[in-house]
Parts: structure tokens; C-alpha cells; sequence
């Protein structure tokens, strides 16, 4: 218990408790008649995303790496882009059905790295795992922000956020549905291996 405590009040780990603590703020202040409000949900959403690098970096260099840090940072991850998915959605943003892969696709593949980690498999993350994470924001802040702006400091034509996240959201729909197949047959491959390994 005194271990679990310590975990609880190091640095990293109050970090990423603080970007799940942000979440209702960034559900409070996503509004579609308010330009304002929406432009301060999606520096909110920033924030928490921007979180995720920074505990990493203070676990690492802090040499508090942690097991209740390794649970809290993808449940952390997951939770901030499942609670404003199902949240856009709601308001009219994001269609449901895209909603719908996305959280089901990460849901399959926690499944699978929670069998592999009790197989002793491991899988490493694949790069378009990484560019879907990225797309994945990009998306979510244009869908946040929502309403037109023009481009700073030029005369071009405003920018719709609404439609432009929309599009990068099927976009990185696709790479997902990509990374979680290249998952699936890395997970496969190294699950035929493994008998014949030990054999």
C-alpha cells in the first residue's frame, strides 16, 4: 500500500491524473453556437493530448517509471478520445458509425495486447499506429475548433474546421482500421512462433 501511495503522488502520475481531470472541461465549454467556447475546448484538448509526451518525459527522466503509471497513461489516452468522440457526436460533429470503428478498433486491439502481454508476447507499436494517433488529433482539434476561421495573416479563403476535421477523421479512420489489421497479423505471426520456439 505504501508503494501504491508513492505511485499515486509521483510527478508523471499526477500529470496524467490531471488530463483525465480535464476532460469535463473540455465538454463543458464545446458549444456549437460559440466560437469562443469552442476555440478554448479544443486549447483545453491540446493541453491534455500534450500531457501524454510530458508524463512520458518526467517518468523517464525522473526514473519514476511506474505499474500504476503503464495503467493510468493509455487508460488516460483512451479516455479523453472516447469522451469527446461520443461527445461530438452527440452534438451533431461526427457521424456515429465513424465513432463506432474507431472506439471499437482500439477496443479489439487492447483486447489483443492484454492476451499477448499474458503470453509474454511482445508487439511493437508500428508507425502507422503512431501516424493514426497523430491524424486522430489533428482531427479532433479541427472538429473542436468547428467554426470558420481565415488563415493568419493572409487573405485565402476561411477555413471550415468542421468539414477540414471531418475529412482527417475518415482519414485517420482508415490508417486505424490499417494499423489494427497490421496488429492483428504481427499478433498472429508471433502466436504461431511461440510453440515451435518453446518446443
Amino acid at each position: 500500500m505504501a508503494n501504491l501511495r508513492r505511485e499515486f503522488t509521483n510527478l508523471p502520475n499526477l500529470v496524467t491524473m490531471g488530463r483525465v481531470v480535464l476532460i469535463p472541461f473540455v465538454l463543458l465549454f464545446i458549444d456549437n453556437f460559440s466560437p469562443l467556447r469552442s476555440f478554448i475546448a479544443s486549447l483545453l484538448y491540446l493541453g491534455a493530448a500534450a500531457g501524454d509526451a510530458l508524463d512520458g518525459y518526467l517518468a523517464r527522466s525522473r526514473g519514476e517509471v511506474s505499474m500504476l503509471g503503464k495503467f493510468l497513461d493509455p487508460l488516460a489516452d483512451k479516455l479523453i478520445v472516447t469522451a469527446v468522440l461520443v461527445y461530438l457526436v452527440w452534438l451533431g460533429r461526427a457521424p456515429p458509425w465513424v465513432v463506432v470503428v474507431i472506439i471499437g478498433r482500439d477496443l479489439a486491439i487492447n483486447g489483443l495486447r492484454s492476451i499477448a502481454s499474458a503470453q509474454g508476447l511482445v508487439i511493437a507499436a508500428s508507425d502507422s499506429g503512431k501516424i493514426k494517433t497523430a491524424l486522430q488529433l489533428v482531427a479532433i482539434m479541427m472538429l473542436l475548433i468547428y467554426f470558420r476561421y481565415p488563415v493568419l495573416g493572409t487573405s485565402i479563403t476561411p477555413i471550415d474546421y468542421g468539414r477540414a476535421g471531418l475529412k482527417v477523421l475518415y482519414i485517420s479512420m482508415g490508417v486505424s482500421l490499417f494499423s489494427g489489421a497490421q496488429y492483428m497479423r504481427h499478433f498472429l505471426s508471433a502466436a504461431l512462433r511461440q510453440p515451435r520456439a518453446q518446443s
